[in-house]
């Protein structure tokens, strides 16, 4: 990974005025490769790829993703789509050593009986020998069994019998057999981390939740910094994907102005000689996460590559100001359990059905 990155060069003088005067910079910006240390030692790509949606379309983007110089890949067993990802991986040609692999257990398989059966699914499908990162997609349990989303007469979600607690025991199991390297959690709250934290012996290396400068979660940020645990950021671009404007509980700020419409972005990004994207991006990056954009066109995927740059102080702070505490990402009323209660922009939730 450290060969993608360019040689930085000292700024001279007269390229710091041309900062100073919000002038494009791209001839002077360096190209990173940034990475993080996580709890476990390993390493995480700042920048990675999601999988989400698309399943036709995955093996290609991610062999491509792969080649481009991505190697952070993100998936999860609900998506459908490890088939794909995994012969993506291996058209790619890129070693499986180089490569930073994560995916999450879904709700139906949280019992502690299943929860290794699930990951050897997940391990065959991705055609790998194990996983860089395994999460818990949500805290709350579903019923065991087959169907995903099970429900009652009345179209309710029935829940299991077991807790988050007992999965995360059961996964931290799992980091003795060579099939996981690293555990960690997503859209939990701050309360129900703490219970982990109290409960088990293993504190989880990443905390993978919708992050964006509508959403900028900055205490909590703070506070899993402060506890060593990594933000992996999720609809890192916010609601530019439509499946929050299309889903059965989509919420009203879904439909506010797309993230990378904003003015405020589009001026940074002049600046650098970058797209809005980019600049949200990178806002991520120098904010000490990872981020995981999808994109399954080539020419998006390369200007995500190149969004790992150094953005001013003075760029960051007006970012800042575009937070909403809009939180897009909210299935609480059809999952039956009040996700992100103790966290920002929980107002709004409706209910409707994911699928």
């Amino acid at each position: 990974m450290a060969s993608l990155a360019v040689k930085a060069t000292r700024v001279s003088m007269f390229q710091r005025s041309l900062i100073l005067s919000h002038r494009p910079l791209n001839r002077t910006l360096t190209t990173r490769a940034t990475s993080y240390t996580l709890n476990t030692g390993a390493k995480i790509p700042a920048l990675g790829f999601g999988t989400f949606q698309d399943a036709d379309s995955q093996e290609e983007t991610v062999s491509r993703a792969l080649q481009k110089g991505m190697r952070l890949i993100d998936t999860a067993r609900v998506y459908d789509v490890e088939e794909q990802v995994g012969k993506g991986i291996k058209k790619s040609g890129i070693p499986r050593e180089e490569i930073f692999l994560g995916t999450k257990l879904w709700c139906n398989d949280y019992h502690p009986g299943d929860v290794e059966r699930a990951l050897d699914d997940s391990l065959r499908d991705l055609d790998t020998p194990y996983v860089d990162l395994l999460l818990m997609h949500y805290p709350c349990t579903f019923k065991r069994g087959p169907e995903r989303f099970p429900r009652d007469a009345d179209g309710r979600m029935i829940h299991g019998k077991t807790s988050f607690v007992d999965t995360w025991k059961a996964m931290e199991r799992l980091t003795n057999t060579g099939k996981v390297k690293a555990i960690g959690v997503s859209n939990f709250s701050q309360g129900e981390i703490q219970t982990l934290l109290n409960e088990s012996s293993t504190a989880p290396a990443v905390h993978q939740m919708e992050v964006h400068p509508y959403l900028q979660q900055k205490g909590f940020n703070e506070w899993l910094k402060t506890n060593g645990i990594h933000v992996v950021q999720f609809s890192p671009l916010g609601n530019m994907n439509n499946f929050y404007r299309q889903t059965g509980w989509s919420k009203d700020v879904a439909h506010m102005m797309r993230v990378i419409d904003q003015p405020i972005l589009k001026e940074i990004g002049e600046k650098y000689g970058k797209s809005a994207v980019q600049v949200v991006l990178s806002w991520g990056i120098n904010s000490g996460r990872s981020v995981i954009p999808k994109s399954v066109v080539d020419w998006q995927i390369e200007q995500n590559l190149e969004a790992d740059f150094e953005l001013q102080p003075e760029d960051m702070a007006r970012i800042a100001t575009l937070d909403a505490k809009a939180r897009f990402n909210d299935p609480s009323l059809d999952y039956e359990w009040r996700l992100y209660s103790d966290l920002e922009g929980i107002e709004g939730t409706m209910r409707g059905k994911t699928h």
